[in-house]
């Protein structure tokens, strides 16, 4: 786990931590020094911890005009023993709601295992970007039928054609406008 880097090709078009609004402004990162893990596997230090013991992220691009932004994930989400839903929600999520940020683009390649709990911190989420949305790409089959079958996919739109994103080819404004539109398909059904 720990040569899973976040994916870094956009940082010359945004990096999180010199982004005064961004939750990680000012955080310092080492390239040598592993500090952070998942159960017993350390986890390259470019990731970015919540509070959450088994899932980190990263924020690759925030664009406060179009009001979206990009985080990729990393590890289990764990709502069941850790959380996991509160910690993003609370220490990541509102913080760029507050910025004016309502639309979400969630990259699940590297999520392993969903473990569901509740849903009232996805309601909430929903239910605070008003105008917006929150879409999860390239997640794996099996985390997407286990969000499927706890209610999640009411709140973020994953699978089918949100499954088959090759975002690593286009650049985020590119990646947004592309999930915009399956997001008005969806919503328009």
């Amino acid at each position: 786990m720990h040569e899973i880097e976040p994916y870094y090709y956009w940082r010359h078009l945004y990096i999180a931590s010199d982004d005064e609004r961004s939750p990680f402004y000012k955080r310092q990162y080492s390239e040598f020094e592993f500090t952070n893990a998942i159960y017993n596997f350390l986890i390259h230090p470019q990731w970015d911890e919540m509070g959450s013991a088994t899932l980190y992220l990263k924020v690759l691009y925030a664009d406060y005009n179009r009001g979206f932004s990009i985080i990729e994930l990393l590890g289990e989400w764990n709502d069941c023993l850790y959380n996991d839903i509160m910690y993003l929600k609370r220490n990541i999520i509102e913080p760029m709601i507050k910025e004016g940020i309502n639309k979400f683009i969630l990259i699940g390649e590297n999520i392993l295992n969903f473990h569901a709990s509740e849903d009232d911190y996805y309601q909430e989420w929903f239910d605070e970007v008003e105008e917006g949305w929150i879409s999860g790409i390239n997640f794996r089959k099996h985390v997407i039928e286990e969000f499927v079958h706890c209610n999640i996919d009411y709140y973020i739109a994953f699978g089918g054609p949100f499954n088959c994103v090759d975002w690593r080819t286009i650049d985020p404004v590119q990646l947004f406008e592309e999930i915009d539109k399956l997001m008005v398909k969806r919503l328009s059904m």
